[in-house]
């Protein structure tokens, strides 16, 4: 039986879990797994998530519907139902870098992202025929005229077509124009521990500062370069026997599993933002 899902953001105030519970109980939901937390129980923002069983009717459409009008509106909330059957739309930009390109292909192809890849975009041609193996479409969009056209192309081959994008190191800025125009969430991974060296060069300024731990960010983009709400971050430790080849190499493992995890929670509706935040639901 499929499981569907409720995400709420709200401010907090008695009553809101009563309310949820009972809508749902009333059209025959079986709750199976709830979380919630508060910033403060006095003028704080409330967030839940819960996930359920529900008969063939109501429809997730019509369910939201009647939420809004008798649960909603009522305690000021933000929410969004989904399905556990639904697959989001995926498309993955990317440079030369392929670690984490092929660890979500991979993590895909295996079932294990519910999710459906419908494009690779690179700013270069090489990996072209390593993404054609997974039998997914491929298309070089060059930045040898500026961001301006390559933008435009990319709007044009995935805009209004996804419902989410990976930047699996893909390394340009994409403006703030357009990603309104995409409207849709972008998930990035940053190749340091945010918001230490950020930019460029990360692991070799790590190195010249003699660092003992180095990590990976994956965040939401936004148009402020590498300041968007944080979903995941991991560590390891280093020392001076690690050189430049060895740190990078470690790094990417990192930024493997950071990016893996985060996307995994994204489509799974475990993270509500808040302003500059997130709040990860495990």
């Amino acid at each position: 039986m499929p499981v569907d899902r409720l995400l709420v953001v709200c401010p907090d105030r008695p009553g809101i879990v009563a309310a949820v519970s009972t809508f749902l109980f009333e059209r025959g939901a079986n709750i199976t797994d709830s979380a919630q937390h508060s910033t403060d129980p006095e003028e704080g923002t409330f967030f839940m998530r819960m996930e359920f069983t529900l008969p063939d009717e109501p429809t997730l459409a019509e369910l939201d519907d009647a939420f809004r009008r008798e649960v909603g509106g009522r305690f000021e909330m933000d929410w969004r139902f989904s399905s556990s059957e639904t697959r989001q739309r995926l498309a993955i930009l990317v440079s030369r870098h392929d670690h984490c390109l092929l660890d979500v292909l991979w993590r895909w192809r295996r079932g294990e992202l519910p999710a459906e890849v419908v494009a690779v975009i690179s700013n270069h041609p090489d990996l072209a025929e390593t993404v054609r193996m997974f039998d997914v479409p491929f298309t070089h969009v060059p930045v040898d005229d500026g961001m301006g056209p390559a933008e435009a192309r990319m709007l044009e081959l995935i805009g209004g077509r996804v419902d989410v994008v990976v930047l699996a190191r893909y390394m340009r800025i994409l403006s703030g124009e357009f990603l309104t125009r995409l409207g849709v969430p972008v998930i990035n991974i940053h190749h340091s521990f945010l918001p230490a060296f950020v930019g460029a060069d990360p692991y070799r300024r790590a190195l010249e500062r003699g660092v003992k731990i180095i990590g990976a960010t994956a965040h939401y983009v936004t148009e402020e370069l590498d300041q968007g709400p944080i979903i995941e971050q991991d560590v390891q430790r280093v020392s001076h026997r690690h050189g430049l080849a060895a740190l990078e190499q470690i790094g990417r493992d990192i930024e493997r599993t950071v990016l893996a995890r985060a996307l995994a929670w994204h489509l799974d509706d475990r993270v509500a933002v808040h302003g500059n935040k997130t709040f990860v639901f495990d």
